[in-house]
């Protein structure tokens, strides 16, 4: 559970990372980060598998490309679901979405390090 609620809290401040270094994304405060990185969360578990499915033969054509869409699409969705996540269009989101990703991996590889190294 402790380790869920630090992925959270460190998915928000890359969210706020994202937001500072890039124009095209603006969110307006810490609680509002934590809001849409859980939002973000729920759509990537719960939507982006069904598009990735149905949008499988498109993704297959362009090598994989798509999948770039689908994120945009996923992070452009939680600014339209929440007030305090602006994203200027569609090339911000793509934009957005990858710089968030980015950071997401490193998190994910960081917390592995940690919580992995505890375990043992």
């Amino acid at each position: 559970m402790i380790k869920l609620i630090v992925r959270w809290v460190l998915l928000a401040a890359a969210l706020l990372l994202v937001a500072n270094v890039y124009p095209g994304v603006k969110v307006a405060g810490f609680e509002s980060a934590l809001w849409a990185a859980l939002v973000l969360g729920l759509l990537n578990t719960l939507l982006r598998p069904v598009l990735v499915l149905l949008t499988f033969p498109v993704t297959l054509v362009t090598l994989g490309l798509f999948l770039f869409v689908i994120n945009a699409v996923m992070f452009w969705s939680a600014s339209y679901l929440l007030d305090g996540l602006q994203v200027t269009g569609f090339w911000a989101a793509l934009i957005g979405s990858v710089l968030y990703s980015l950071c997401a991996m490193v998190i994910d590889v960081a917390m592995e390090r940690l919580f992995s190294r505890g375990q043992s």
